[in-house]
């Protein structure tokens, strides 16, 4: 069982872009009367191959899945909206009678994979090529009218809102306004705020230590690490490029259109295929997918190079985007900064502006001026960022909430270990009975790490973490603060073995499977490396291991969480399945069927609540940015649900009494009340809701532009959040220092002995 929870990572937004992802673009039109721009199609058939591929995922998704759903009606039409969605998520090139067409078979999917057929899958992409070329024609023709930006007019943002046209009527209004909107973007791309922040890639260092740039298992097909082979490529110096400027708006939206349609055009029929039954399986839960024999080989040889990136795990948005979904500790957006979670990237450039540390592989490919890449597939915009260390890459993004567009360089690098490991600092924050200061210390724990191939001496958490108590013990310090806001997961055996160290054995976290078996896993060894008060700090980013550790110590009663109203609600675990050792259960049989990555087990805390959705309820809340994103499992489709199982045995330390919270409670919102840091903070909270809230977008120019300004006033408490975030070092700020302030009025409120 160990060998399935090795990993225990956290997991980002789904989309159903894999490694040939369908992405709209922000654009739909109607086409009476004009020339349609049809191009022959790559599509193909379904190969006997594929049959089999649909019957032998029928029977594992049935027999091994956790929810043991069959596979009936209900997953067949669940499977029938997301398939739609991974094809035209903004509901811009189907019409309404296309939908109401194809609904006929909106029962039949569970019946057709089970025969091995993908007749409306097929059927359905056809249709949609077919809409694609007329609405880039009407697209091209719309682009080069003139358009009024005086009219006082919105268009709808909500993707829940949108409907398909019904007539090419509402297809052309739709569309006008889509392009009006794009180009009011593209006008005012701000050039100042793109220079202002546009970073020196000579402020990095160029030695960076040895290590590894993995993407997370359980997220394979779905999403991509933009990681290559150290082996591949050569540094080289070209001629000065031009940095990322306002092009001509009309040429680059049709461009991107024109790009657009050829790359959907392109869908061979596998790439097709591990879309549409993607599309089945993350109709039990938004973690399971397939991976064709393509991928499945591309991850493989991933797995076994050295490799090198910018450290980020990247998806594709509804309207098109490539977006940062997660940042890898201790790699390059890590160590260097500028590329946060939920940045869109609006092109791509290789290389300095002044032409130094150039990729010579990709330079030949696509030189070093920016290239756009929305409604780019995923892949492919991988393969522009993933590069050999030391080499240059700049990417113009978009920041969350905002609408400019500003340029980061950023050096690919192997990830550094240090950047990653557990990090100790004290702090003095009171004062002890005595009259000498109160010491507090403070780990920084991004990540739950074991490295077991001998490469770096075998290097642990847990090794580490006892290492940083041992120090603090010999310094006397009388408190501990594990800060894991970072912290998306890692190694199983490391969460349960470094909350050992705070607890003298007992069950830390239980696991059941698709059979309804409960495993307990247990801290085995006896006796405490830190006794004395704990505090947990976390949000909504830790994840996984992370709320493993932090419900086991809120059960025990052994410390305060502190932080964001919950984690981020990852309590599944899913299992990487090679269907070709399913066909063949022999060694290193031929890659021909691909993989099954599948959810099959479930965590579960002492106390028998599962983490799945829910995450850990922190007892003290802090006001925090990201507790309002939509980044936790509560945000994806068709998450498993939370349940509960028989609580464990386990002791309870009773040092969280109700009384104690409730008076940390009320102390720690007096001081934030009072705090001009967080009452900034709250305010730009406040502004975030209110702007995710929003419906719809004026298209006026005036109008558009003072919202644009009002966006603005807002970048110094962005960047004061960024800079948290991002934080290599422990160091006192407004937020640490209420988190410090809590942790001296809990050691005041113990008992003596406590």
């Amino acid at each position: 069982m160990l060998s399935r929870l090795k990993s225990a990572q956290s997991p980002q937004r789904l989309s159903l872009a894999g490694k040939a992802t369908m992405i709209a673009c922000l654009i739909a039109v109607s086409t009476a009367g004009l020339p349609q721009m049809a191009q022959a199609d790559n599509l193909g058939k379904p190969s006997i191959v594929s049959g089999y591929v649909a019957r032998l995922v029928t029977k594992l998704m049935q027999s091994d899945h956790l929810s043991k759903h069959p596979l009936d009606d209900q997953i067949s039409q669940r499977a029938f909206d997301l398939f739609a969605k991974s094809l035209d998520p903004m509901k811009v090139y189907f019409m309404q009678s296309d939908i109401d067409e194809f609904s006929i078979s909106r029962t039949e999917l569970d019946d057709q994979l089970k025969r091995g057929e993908f007749s409306t899958a097929f059927a359905m992409f056809r249709r949609f090529l077919e809409r694609i070329d007329q609405r880039t024609a009407q697209a091209v023709e719309l682009i080069e009218q003139d358009h009024d930006f005086t009219i006082k007019e919105e268009m709808i943002t909500d993707p829940d809102l949108l409907t398909y046209a019904k007539s090419e009527e509402d297809s052309r209004e739709m569309w006008r306004k889509r392009i009006k909107y794009s180009l009011l973007v593209l006008e005012n791309d701000d050039d100042e705020e793109e220079e202002k922040n546009a970073k020196s890639i000579d402020e990095t260092p160029e030695d960076e230590g040895e290590g590894v740039g993995v993407e997370d298992l359980n997220e394979t097909t779905n999403e991509s690490t933009d990681v290559a082979s150290a082996d591949d490529d050569d540094e080289v110096t070209t001629g000065e490029v031009k940095p990322y400027e306002k092009k001509n708006p009309k040429e680059l939206l049709r461009k991107r259109y024109e790009s657009f349609a050829r790359r959907m055009h392109q869908t061979n029929a596998e790439e097709l295929i591990e879309i549409y039954v993607s599309a089945i399986t993350n109709a039990y839960d938004p973690h399971t997918s397939y991976m064709s024999s393509k991928s499945y080989e591309d991850f493989r040889i991933m797995l076994g190079l050295e490799l090198e990136g910018i450290g980020a795990t990247l998806s594709i948005t509804d309207d098109g985007y490539t977006v940062i979904k997660s940042i890898v500790p201790g790699g390059a957006c890590d160590t260097q900064g500028g590329i946060f979670p939920e940045d869109k990237i609006v092109a791509v450039g290789q290389g300095n502006p002044d032409g130094t540390k150039v990729s010579k592989k990709l330079y030949s490919k696509h030189g070093g001026e920016m290239i756009d890449v929305v409604n780019w597939k995923l892949s492919d915009v991988v393969a522009m960022i993933r590069g050999k260390a030391g080499t240059v890459v700049r990417l113009a993004v978009i920041s969350e909430g905002k609408e400019e567009v500003h340029t980061v360089s950023i050096s690919r690098e192997k990830i550094k270990l240090e950047d990653s490991a557990a990090k100790g600092a004290v702090f003095e924050e009171g004062v002890r009975p005595d009259g000498t200061p109160q010491k507090i210390g403070v780990i920084d724990l991004p990540s739950f790490y074991a490295d077991m191939s001998g490469k770096m001496g075998g290097r642990r958490t847990t090794v580490d973490v006892k290492r940083i108590l041992d120090d603090f013990t010999a310094q006397n310090v009388d408190a501990v603060v594990l800060d894991l806001r970072r912290n998306g997961g890692g190694s199983l055996r490391e969460a349960i073995d470094l909350t050992g160290l705070f607890i003298d054995q007992g069950t830390v976290v239980q696991v059941k499977d698709s059979y309804g078996k409960v495993t307990q896993y247990e801290d085995e060894m006896p006796g405490l490396s830190w006794s004395k008060p704990v505090i947990v700090l976390t949000s909504k980013f830790s994840a996984s291991a992370s709320e493993i550790l932090a419900g086991a110590l809120q059960d025990y009663g052994r410390g305060i969480i502190v932080g964001d109203e919950q984690t981020h609600g990852k309590g599944t675990v899913q299992s990487l399945l090679d269907l070709n050792r399913v066909v063949a259960p022999i060694r290193n049989p031929p890659n021909t069927y691909g993989a099954l990555k599948i959810t099959m087990q479930q965590f579960y805390r002492p106390n028998g609540d599962s983490t799945q959705k829910r995450g850990v309820v922190a007892d003290i809340v802090l006001p925090s940015l990201s507790a309002r994103m939509d980044v936790g499992e509560t945000d994806l489709d068709y998450a498993v649900e939370f349940d509960r199982i028989g609580e464990a045995p386990h002791d309870m330390f009773r040092l969280t009494s109700a009384q104690i919270k409730q008076q940390l409670n009320e102390r720690s919102q007096q001081r934030v009340d009072l705090s001009d840091e967080f009452t900034k903070r709250k305010r730009q909270i406040k502004n975030y809701v209110e702007q995710k809230a929003l419906k719809r977008v004026s298209l006026n120019q005036e109008e558009f532009m003072a919202r644009r300004k009002e966006l603005s006033a807002e970048k110094e408490d962005r960047k004061t959040f960024e800079e948290q975030v991002n934080k290599k070092t422990i160091e006192r700020d407004y937020y640490l220092d209420e988190v410090l302030k809590i942790t001296n009025d809990y050691i005041g409120l113990l008992p003596a002995n406590g």
